[in-house]
């Protein structure tokens, strides 16, 4: 509604505007939002990555720090200024897609940067794919149709709004059920499995033989 834009510009110039420009024109040390679409706004503001405490390589995810009828006035602004990705469906969000499809999209597009189990992983000049445990599918929906930070970005041409859903229901599937493989060891990875059992299993090998020097004398 008009209210709700005439809200979030209002917040927009209080919170916003020192940083991305009193029209969300950008400036030199923050990007245009002319564009983006309420999704990003959305995702960045409902995460509490935006505002930013401070510079760095990349957003921080934190509290967030405007209620959920700010946030929705924030992006209703944004989305007003130009057209933009929007807030996706529900039906998209419910859980309820092809997980194999979903699982075999995720390991072609996302699994490089965020691990195959959506464990997260180090990126270059300090920056990081964050841990997909515990985000919203809104959020998740979002980050792909806007690409925060380093994230490429997934249009419908890319993922069709279906297989978004379905890489959804593959995260939301591995989060819900254990690892038929036992221990995950937090889903880090064979240099971390490979660590961790050199590790134990050479402590393993010289405890046994200090055990049996010891009973031999």
């Amino acid at each position: 509604s008009q209210n709700s834009v005439d809200e979030g510009k209002k917040l927009f110039q209080a919170n916003c505007a020192t940083c991305h420009g009193l029209d969300a024109q950008g400036s030199s040390v923050a990007p245009s939002l002319i564009g983006v679409g309420a999704a990003a706004v959305d995702f960045q503001v409902g995460t509490g990555r935006m505002p930013m405490q401070m510079q760095g390589p990349q957003a921080q995810e934190k509290p967030v720090q405007f209620t959920d009828d700010q946030v929705k006035a924030l992006a209703d602004y944004v989305a007003s200024l130009a057209p933009g990705p929007s807030i996706p469906e529900q039906k998209y969000l419910a859980g309820k897609g092809d997980a194999a499809h979903g699982a075999e999209l995720f390991r072609i597009n996302c699994a490089m940067c965020h691990n195959v189990a959506g464990a997260g992983g180090a990126l270059t000049e300090g920056k990081y794919a964050p841990p997909l445990t515990g985000v919203s599918a809104q959020h998740i929906y979002e980050a792909m149709v806007t690409g925060p930070q380093n994230m490429p970005v997934f249009n419908d041409l890319n993922i069709t709004p279906q297989g978004k859903a379905d890489i959804i229901t593959y995260l939301k599937y591995i989060q819900n059920n254990p690892s038929p493989g036992g221990f995950e060891l937090g889903n880090l990875g064979p240099v971390a499995e490979g660590l961790f059992l050199w590790i134990f299993g050479l402590g393993a090998i010289v405890a046994l033989t200090v055990w049996i020097t010891a009973k031999s004398n």
